[in-house]
């Protein structure tokens, strides 16, 4: 009698495993860095106690993990009809946030809305993001083997990416500026021409420019938002004594402080004077307490998975789930690099967190997300590799039958 192997947890993961691991691996070592920065916000918001701020970050990484999950067990060919239907609620989202956007210690934060149920804030952009990348990715499959025109796309795909963005850039910048670059990137690697992409690319230089011009116009259209982006670009270019550069000089300092090997976990000073320690500059906490051993370690991670995401992309079995792959994943490893290039002066302040390390649960949210959506590509790549080899298998047997014993059936 034949047993049925038993099965364990791992075997209800599809995917590349690697990817499954490097998440996972993250995740895990973001409770080390997490519970030693957000000592700052206890001793300031709490009662002294950074319990509270690990046991928040384990719910949100539960909850991220879930979505991970359901992703991935769904056929990535649903994502395209499901990016049409999310494109309207999304849109309604980003209107009600620029609307009635939450105030987060008193500044303009018109970036989150609150969840009434769970009385938890969410960035309605980084939803907004996925979803965009997403109905790119589908309409760039579809028009992969046509000749189209600058003008038949219009409506159907710049409209849209148009929308989204102009919603986002009143109170993000930075996740606009990211969000277009990696629509250019993601049309470029889809065969949209070249020409074409010059247009828009000098389109949004000029949107850009008119609604700067018109923000210094009027002032109070959108207050405070303009100010700080051009205040954060002069100060990165003048070096100029301000609370952005302060950061970035505490950042700076904690770098130094760790050298290759770290002071060791527990033992940063500077999360004592980085206000966003947990979240936009936690990298500056990994690399004062484990070093350049640790910062490295997190570089290596997220450039790995870049690796696999262009192995999975590669070996899909269609142009839409190739360019979904593409479309969905490398904005997190692209978001990842800016944090720990803004930690270093290599960029000027932009807000963006460290994915699935900095605490948040909207970005750990959408990250889980978007690598379950290119789980989701590598596991229908997985089912038809084992219908291959099952009917490969199949044919072999029926290749070795022996004709005495299928003559002696048959009699």
């Amino acid at each position: 009698m034949k047993e049925t192997p038993s099965k364990n947890i791992f075997s209800y993961l599809k995917g590349d495993k690697a990817i499954w691991a490097i998440a996972a691996l993250l995740a895990i070592f973001s409770f080390i860095p997490v519970y030693s920065a957000s000592s700052n916000l206890a001793y300031l918001y709490g009662d002294g106690s950074t319990f509270q701020y690990l046991v928040s970050h384990f719910v949100h990484l539960f909850l991220g993990f879930v979505i991970f999950y359901v992703a991935h067990k769904i056929p990535y060919h649903y994502f395209r009809g499901l990016s049409i239907l999310l494109f309207p609620v999304v849109v309604l989202l980003l209107i009600y946030t620029l609307a009635q956007g939450t105030t987060i210690d008193g500044a303009n934060a018109s970036r989150w809305i609150r969840i009434p149920i769970i009385n938890k804030t969410f960035q309605t952009s980084t939803l907004a993001s996925v979803v965009l990348m997403v109905y790119v990715a589908r309409y760039l499959s579809k028009i992969h083997h046509k000749k189209v025109s600058f003008k038949e796309t219009i409506l159907p795909l710049w409209v849209p990416v148009g929308i989204i963005l102009i919603l986002i850039l009143p109170a993000n910048f930075s996740t606009t500026a990211i969000l277009f670059a990696m629509v250019m990137v993601l049309v470029f690697l889809g065969g949209y021409p070249l020409k074409y992409i010059g247009i828009i690319m000098l389109t949004g230089v000029i949107v850009l420019s008119l609604f700067m011009l018109s923000a210094k116009a009027f002032p109070g259209l959108f207050p405070n938002r303009v100010d700080t982006w051009v205040n954060r670009i002069e100060n990165f270019a003048d070096n100029k004594d301000t609370e952005a550069d302060y950061q970035i000089e505490r950042a700076k300092i904690a770098i130094a402080r760790g050298g290759v090997a770290g002071e060791g976990v527990g033992k940063s000073i500077q999360r004592n004077f980085l206000p966003q320690s947990s979240s936009d500059f936690i990298y500056a906490i990994i690399v004062e307490e484990m070093g350049l051993i640790g910062g490295f370690f997190v570089m290596g991670a997220y450039l790995f998975i870049l690796f696999r995401l262009v192995i999975v992309s590669t070996k899909a079995n269609t142009v839409f789930g190739k360019l979904l792959v593409i479309g969905v994943g490398l904005p997190v490893i692209f978001q990842a690099l800016i944090n720990m290039a803004v930690t270093v002066e290599l960029f000027p302040v932009t807000g963006q967190t460290l994915p699935l390390i900095s605490s948040g649960g909207s970005s750990i949210w959408m990250t889980c997300l978007a690598l379950g959506i290119v789980q989701s590509v590598s596991a229908k790549r997985e089912e038809i590799k084992l219908q291959e080899e099952k009917e490969e298998k199949q044919l072999n047997e029926d290749e070795n039958d022996n004709p005495l014993d299928i003559l002696s059936e048959a009699i």
